[in-house]
């Protein structure tokens, strides 16, 4: 069996928790390949809520192993969190493994990311102050720690002792307190000893289950538009949440790929700072924030708000080569009398129907909107299609053309069992090709 990456399109937060969670139950392994503890999915089972930051929604599923990538770097206080409140809820996590090679978020790590963010004051990038940034970028100068150097203490003390000056040389000018070599040893080593069992080899881990011709969903973090490479940039993420980055944090290669499910929101939110041309500060974003719940799971800070955005969906979509997508939170758009979709921009005089790679742009961005009747019946309980409110229908149609991929599964609300599911889903069959 081929890999499914699953991808947000937008700015993150656009239901890729329920994405996974919805597709896992046909699937073998799910791959959390990129991002930290900085992201979070919410998936609704019934009465439960379960809130989930490192490991991979399909944990849910007692069949699935789920899988840590060697892209994604981990707190492992958080991940220890994780692991004891899946555990109390009754969630077995003895398949959850996480990559020997993935880096280690360090105490120092945390310190310097939100003593930068205090520093820059009003210029500030806008980042969760979990250190994500500070241990990408070691891991970039090749003076990161990995999960397997929480297994030996020499290793620990020696790396550790490698780097401590110049940390604390850069937290002392920022007014921050030093951080200890022997107090950070005995942390680290204490890690390993609890994490020792889920810590594995997952690049070998995810092939020998593509080889056994199991079926792999790899769930990436944020969204397209915050890709360090492609996004927003300089307000994007530290690493590659675009489909490309499922092969190299998760171990596997384009050819293994075969679907790649986009998943957006019916329309547009983001967390932090940053452009956004579609935002909507008045009463109707406020509704649509109330009625959506748009809280980062991760940092409870409020999502900013606007209409749907199709100039960078476009982008989004020719990026990730997505086959089909998940359209989430349709029913929120219940009861307006008119929604708006962003269709193009006005820059500097000019129109644009693409996404502009200049973060200076966007700003300057000036969205052309067209107008949809909207509809006043809920629609949770619709299960087809054809049930859907005819307006809301035409609303899917119109992103279903602008995105030119089809849209295959649409969220009417956050259960498991609210979800209309076409009977389809396009995959790039190569013949002459195998896949074992």
């Amino acid at each position: 069996m081929p890999a499914t990456v699953i991808v947000g399109l937008q700015w993150g937060d656009e239901g890729k928790g329920k994405t996974t969670d919805f597709l896992a139950e046909q699937v073998a392994m799910v791959v959390r390949y990129q991002g930290g503890d900085n992201a979070g999915h919410t998936v609704v089972t019934g009465d439960e809520v379960f809130k989930l930051h490192l490991v991979p929604s399909g944990v849910l599923y007692p069949h699935i192993t789920s899988v840590i990538g060697t892209g994604v770097v981990v707190n492992p206080a958080t991940l220890i969190t994780e692991l004891d409140m899946l555990s109390g809820r009754g969630i077995d996590v003895s398949r959850v493994r996480v990559s020997r090679s993935a880096h280690v978020i360090m105490p120092y790590h945390v310190a310097l990311d939100r003593a930068n963010e205090a520093r820059l004051a009003g210029s500030k990038v806008g980042t969760t102050g979990r250190g994500i940034g500070p241990a990408y970028g070691d891991r970039a100068w090749r003076i990161g720690l990995r999960m397997e150097d929480l297994l030996d203490r020499e290793v620990l003390r020696t790396r550790i002792s490698q780097v401590i000056p110049d940390k604390n040389l850069l937290l002392g000018n920022m007014g921050a307190e030093a951080f200890s070599v022997d107090a950070l040893v005995d942390q680290a080593a204490a890690w390993g000893d609890r994490l020792a069992a889920h810590i594995d080899d997952a690049t070998w881990l995810v092939q020998a289950a593509l080889a056994r011709g199991e079926h792999v969903l790899l769930e990436g973090a944020q969204g397209t538009l915050l890709d360090l490479d492609h996004g927003s940039y300089p307000y994007v993420t530290s690493s590659n949440p675009v489909a490309g980055g499922a092969c190299t944090g998760g171990g596997i290669g384009p050819l293994q790929v075969d679907e790649v499910m986009g998943v957006m929101k019916a329309y547009a939110t983001r967390v932090g700072s940053g452009p956004f041309p579609t935002e909507l500060t008045d009463a109707i974003g406020l509704g649509i924030a109330e009625r959506g719940h748009e809280v980062g799971t991760t940092t409870g800070r409020p999502r900013r708000v606007g209409w749907f955005d199709a100039v960078p969906l476009r982008y989004a979509v020719a990026v990730n080569s997505v086959s089909s997508i998940m359209l989430n939170k349709l029913d929120i758009l219940s009861g307006l009398p008119t929604l708006r979709l962003g269709v193009g921009y006005e820059v500097d005089g000019r129109r644009l129907d693409h996404w502009p790679s200049s973060a200076q742009a966007i700003e300057r961005a000036v969205p052309i909107y067209e107008d949809f009747p909207g509809w006043e019946e809920p629609i949770h309980a619709v299960r087809s299609l054809a049930d859907l409110p005819e307006n809301a229908r035409r609303y899917l149609t119109a992103l279903e053309d602008l995105a030119g991929v089809p849209i295959v599964l649409v969220s009417v609300g956050p259960e498991r069992t609210q979800t209309i599911e076409r009977a389809w889903r396009p995959m790039r069959h190569r013949s002459g090709v195998a896949l074992s």
